[in-house]
């Protein structure tokens, strides 16, 4: 169990440190210098975008094949090297060089998705059910203490790159990306060397039947009306989570914020996800996992709305600290209510759906909020455009009628 977990103390530190701070920061003030910044959120959520449709279209299959074939830990692997590989590559990226920046960042983002995918199912692995949210909550819980630490280390280097040894801000935070790859490397050695998965290995003659298994389960999911509408309900309202996470440093400099107030902010998110996200994990237990979503839900309608007004760096401060209080929650529920509706032995299948889901909502919300920006010349109606995603998506989850978990 604490192996499986500790792979979201590994990669987290990709989704905080790159994701959501630095390379948004490096596209606006080096890759991308002297462009307009409604052009640099085009581009970055474009790049969110394809990177997102691509694990889209790839996850169920990759995860069916990996179902049949027993071997979803090296799947994992795999696509956990490729992440590790293109994150270290964007610190040989120079000045200028904003479309091998993008290229080494999609790359970066299939492996990390396309690994998390299969994390997920082997959720099934680790724990039986009547624990898949305080276990799922633990993951998640991990994954906002390792990414915070790491992410303190380099707010530090950024803030004192002489210290270090280094010549510019710049240069910390190129430094950062290769920190993280050794970060990424070091934990996720406990899933490979501790987790053992339930099923034997098959033949590799048997890749046929993985992808009759992802036409089948495509079937079963069809004709399943609750998780149909629990699917819908997760890719509207998963679709405004991913999107803060990965437009919020972005907004934040398109309002005149600093990068020290900005980093500050990420981090009071993250000290406060690791807390609440196992607190999340008991109120999935004592209240259903469906009512701490729907107050997770609510929460981030609140703050979406609030974004839109805000001006100053307390008030961003302010609304970290909520996203803080519910990102980790709508996450872990999720992940663990959808683990108690699949059969166990083709989780590797169902999740590669559920993610599948998670990544097209992650290609509709960066997009959106781009094009809004670039027509309307104006982050703040580009942001407000996610409370619809998020409204939709309780309105579904209030139709699901779930079987007692």
């Amino acid at each position: 169990m604490i192996g499986w977990a500790l792979y979201d103390w590994a990669n987290s530190a990709f989704t905080l440190v790159v994701v959501t701070v630095f390379f948004p920061v490096l596209l606006a003030d080096f890759w991308s210098e002297g462009v307009d910044s409604t052009v640099t959120t085009f581009r970055l959520g474009m790049a969110n975008g394809v990177a997102s449709l691509i694990v889209a279209v790839s996850a169920p299959l990759l995860g069916a094949i990996a179902d049949r074939l027993g071997r979803r830990k090296g799947l994992l692997c795999l696509l956990a090297a490729l992440g590790i590989v293109m994150t270290g590559a964007l610190f040989f990226v120079t000045h200028g060089q904003w479309p091998l920046a993008i290229a080494c960042y999609v790359l970066a983002s299939i492996g990390f998705a396309g690994s998390n995918s299969v994390y997920d199912a082997m959720l099934v692995d680790v724990t039986p059910a009547e624990h898949f949210h305080q276990v799922s909550a633990l993951g998640y819980g991990l994954g906002y203490l390792g990414g915070s630490l790491l992410f303190m280390l380099n707010i530090w280097m950024v803030s004192s790159p002489a210290t270090f040894g280094l010549d510019s801000q710049v240069a910390a935070i190129r430094l950062a990306f290769v920190l993280v790859t050794l970060w990424w490397i070091i934990f996720s050695l406990p899933l490979l060397l501790w987790v053992h998965e339930s099923k034997e290995l098959h033949e590799p003659r048997r890749v046929m039947e993985g992808v009759l298994l992802f036409i089948g389960t495509l079937r079963k999911i069809a004709h399943d009306k609750n998780l149909v509408l629990f699917l819908a309900a997760y890719w509207l309202y998963i679709d405004g989570v991913y999107t803060i996470i990965k437009m919020a440093v972005d907004y934040g400099l398109s309002l005149g914020l600093s990068m020290q107030d900005l980093i500050r902010a990420i981090l009071v998110t993250n000290l406060i996800g690791f807390p609440a996200a196992l607190l999340f994990g008991r109120l999935g237990r004592s209240i259903g996992a469906r009512s701490g979503l729907y107050v997770g839900i609510g929460v981030y309608f609140v703050i979406t709305t609030a974004a839109v007004f805000i001006t100053t760096a307390t008030e961003f401060y302010v609304l970290a600290a909520c996203i803080g209080l519910v990102q980790g929650g709508v996450q872990s529920l999720s992940r663990s209510l959808f683990a108690h509706l699949i059969p166990a032995d083709s989780s590797a299948a169902y999740f590669g759906f559920y993610n599948m889901l998670g990544k097209f909502s992650a290609v509709l919300g960066p997009v959106l909020i781009g094009y809004v920006a670039l027509i309307s010349g104006s982050q703040r109606l580009g942001i407000l455009s996610v409370i619809v995603l998020f409204g939709l998506g309780l309105l579904f989850l209030t139709r699901v009628n779930l079987r007692p978990v």
